[in-house]
C-alpha cells in the first residue's frame, strides 16, 4: 500500500520487524507478538501524553497500540530526523497542534514556507481518512492559534529584530564568520561600550565605537583593560562591510522582539504557536541557525527556574540544527550544551530537527531523551556509516534497525521517549497519526492579513532608530571640532570599505574575554549583565 500525502508504503509491507520476511511460521508470530506487547506496554501512560502514531510489527500496523510521549517529559528534550522527504515536517506539525491543544506554546522555525497551514483546518480526505483508521485515529479538522514572524521583516510576519547589544558578541562572531581571537576582540569592544553608556542598537552603531577605539582619541581608552591588534580589528569592520553588503543590516535595531511573546496563549487557552519563516532567508542559514540560538539564549537568560512542571512553559523546534553545529568552536559548543542542559529547569523543551544523529555533538545529544526517527538512506558508503552510527544510539530493541530504518516509509519513524518515571521506553517502529490542519502553505494574501490583525503588528512592525552610539559620538566629535569637521561622522557613514579609519596598535590580552562578564563599570555595565553566549536583555 501507498500513501502519498500521509504516508507512502509501510515498513512492514516490505519486511517484518525483526527484519525477516513477513509471514514466519505460527510460533515465530506467537513470539513476536508478546514482544509487541512488551513495547505497547512500555506506552501506556497514565497521565495527559501526546499521540503519535500506532505500533508497526510482523507487517501490519496495530491501532490498540498506541505510542505516545508523556507531556510532561517534553521539557526533556529530543530529536527529530531522518532524510529529506521522510515527513519530518508532518511530526513537527502534529507534535504542535497537540502542544497547543494542551495549552502549551510552541515555536516553530519554518524553513521551508510549508508550516503556515497550521493555522487552518485540513481539508481531510480518502487518504487521510485511511491514516486515521490506520492508526487509531479520530480525526477531526482543525486550525490553531498562530503568530507568524520573518526575520528582520523579510518575508511575511511580525518582524524579529535583535539589537547589536543583546544579540552579544558570542553569536555575532558566527554571523561574521570570526575566529576565537577575533572573537575576543569583538567582546573586548562590547565591553567598552556597555560600560560607557554607548548603546549598540544596530550595525551602524558598533561600526561607530569601532572607528572611535581606532582614533588618536579613542586609543587609550582600551589600555586599562588590553588592546586589539591592527589586523584584528581590520577583520570586524571588513566583516562587518561584507555583512551589510548583503543585505543584513535589517536584522538588527529596534523595536527588539521581546521573546516573552513567545510564552503566550490564546483566549481559549490553546498555546500559540509561533512560525517564524525563514523561506526568504533560507540562503543564510549561518544568520539562521544563529538568531535561533538568540531566541533560545534570550529566553534562558530571562525566564526564572521552574523545576519540573506537569507541563512546559514552550516547546523549541531547532530546524536544520545541523548549521548551528558547523564549524563552531568548542567554547561555542559548550555554551548550547550548557543551555540546553539548563534550560529544562526554566520549562523549556528543545527539539532538534536535522538529518542524522550524527550531525548533533554526542554532548548535546545525550540530553535529547525523546527521539523520533525517520528513514534514512545508505546509497553511500558515507551513508551507512551514518546509518550504523544512528543504530547505535538507541537502546536494544527486537528490531534489526538497520533494516528497518532504510526500509521506513513516508510518515513513518522509529520512536524512544522518556516514559513518566524517566526512563527510556521500548523502541518502537510507528505509523504516525495524520496532521488535524491544513499540511502546506495558506496564500501570501491571507498571511499579510494575518500580520496586520496581529496585536504585536504595532508593536514591532516600523522600525525606530533612536539615539544611541552612532548619535553619541557624532555628537562628541561635532563638538570637539565644530569647524574643520562638521560632517565627519556622517561622511563615515558611507565611506567605501576602502576608506576604513586606522586601527589600534595593541594586541589581544589573554584571558580578556572572560574578564569582559566580571567588568563592569557606570550603571549601564551594571543592568548589561551577559549569559553564556554574552547575550544582553537591558532591563526595562
Amino acid at each position: 500500500m501507498t500513501d502519498p500525502e500521509t504516508g507512502g508504503g509501510t515498513a512492514g509491507d516490505r519486511t517484518a520487524s525483526d527484519g525477516t520476511a513477513s509471514g514466519g511460521t505460527a510460533a515465530g508470530g506467537a513470539a513476536l507478538a508478546e514482544a509487541a506487547q512488551r513495547i505497547a506496554a512500555g506506552y501506556a501512560f497514565t497521565g495527559p501524553a501526546l499521540d503519535l502514531g500506532a505500533l508497526l510489527w510482523d507487517g501490519a500496523c496495530h491501532p490498540a497500540a498506541q505510542v505516545r510521549v508523556p507531556l510532561p517529559m517534553l521539557n526533556r528534550h529530543g530529536l527529530v530526523a531522518g532524510a529529506t522527504g521522510t515527513g519530518k515536517t508532518k511530526t513537527l506539525q502534529l507534535i504542535a497542534e497537540q502542544l497547543s491543544a494542551q495549552g502549551v506554546p510552541v515555536f516553530l522555525a519554518d524553513v521551508k514556507g510549508d508550516l503556515s497551514g497550521i493555522s487552518r483546518p485540513g481539508p481531510g480526505g480518502d487518504r487521510v481518512a485511511t491514516r486515521a483508521a490506520e492508526t487509531g485515529q479520530e480525526w477531526t479538522p482543525a486550525g490553531f492559534p498562530v503568530e507568524f514572524l520573518a526575520l528582520g521583516g523579510i518575508g511575511h510576519g511580525i518582524p524579529v529584530r535583535a539589537t547589536v547589544t543583546s544579540f552579544g558578541p558570542v553569536l555575532l562572531s558566527k554571523v561574521l564568520g570570526l575566529n576565537r581571537t577575533q572573537e575576543q576582540s569583538l567582546g573586548l569592544i562590547f565591553h567598552y561600550a556597555d560600560t560607557k553608556g554607548l548603546e549598540l542598537i544596530d550595525l551602524k552603531d558598533l561600526r561607530a565605537v569601532v572607528t572611535f577605539l581606532t582614533s588618536d582619541e579613542g586609543k587609550p581608552e582600551l589600555k586599562g583593560i588590553g588592546g586589539l591588534s591592527t589586523a584584528t580589528a581590520g577583520v570586524i569592520l571588513r566583516s562587518l562591510t561584507a555583512f551589510e553588503a548583503q543585505g543584513m543590516a535589517d536584522f538588527f535595531g529596534e523595536p527588539e522582539f521581546d521573546t516573552a511573546e513567545l510564552l503566550r496563549t490564546a483566549p481559549d487557552g490553546r498555546g500559540v504557536v509561533s512560525v517564524l519563516e525563514l523561506a526568504a532567508v533560507q540562503d543564510k542559514p549561518v544568520l539562521f541557525s544563529t538568531f535561533l540560538m538568540w531566541l533560545l539564549a534570550d529566553l534562558f537568560h530571562d525566564l526564572p527556574e521552574a523545576g519540573d512542571l506537569d507541563k512546559p512553559k514552550l516547546v523549541f523546534f531547532f530546524d536544520e540544527a545541523h548549521l548551528l553545529f558547523h564549524d563552531a568552536s568548542d567554547a561555542f559548543l559548550d555554551a548550547i550544551t550548557q543551555t540546553v542542559r539548563l534550560i529544562r529547569s526554566k520549562g523549556v523543551g528543545v527539539f532538534f530537527v536535522t538529518q542524522t544523529p550524527k550531525d548533533v555533538p554526542s554532548d548535546v545529544l545525550g540530553q535529547l531523551g525523546n527521539r523520533v526517527q525517520h528513514a534514512l538512506r545508505a546509497f553511500t558508503p558515507d551513508d551507512q556509516k551514518a546509518l550504523r552510527a544512528t543504530v547505535k544510539t538507541f537502546p536494544d530493541s527486537p528490531y534489526d534497525l538497520e533494516e528497518l530504518l532504510t526500509g521506513l516509509g513516508t510518515g513513518e519513524a522509529v520512536i524512544t521517549v522518556l516514559s513518566e518515571t524517566g526512563a527510556p521506553t521500548p523502541v518502537a517502529a510507528t505509523r504516525l497519526r495524520a496532521p488535524e490542519s491544513l499540511m502546506g502553505p495558506v496564500d501570501a494574501a491571507e498571511l499579510d492579513r494575518a500580520v496586520r490583525e496581529s496585536p504585536l503588528h504595532e508593536r514591532y512592525a516600523q522600525a525606530v532608530d533612536r539615539e544611541s552610539a552612532f548619535e553619541k559620538l557624532s555628537a562628541r566629535e561635532a563638538e570637539a571640532v565644530p569647524e574643520e569637521r562638521p560632517a565627519a561622522r556622517g561622511g563615515g557613514r558611507k565611506k567605501a570599505p576602502a576608506e576604513e579609519p586606522s586601527l589600534v596598535e595593541q594586541v589581544v590580552g589573554s584571558g580578556m574575554f572572560k574578564s569582559l562578564a566580571r567588568s563592569v563599570g557606570t550603571q549601564l555595565g551594571r543592568e548589561i549583565t551577559r549569559s553564556l553566549f554574552g547575550t544582553a536583555r537591558r532591563r526595562r
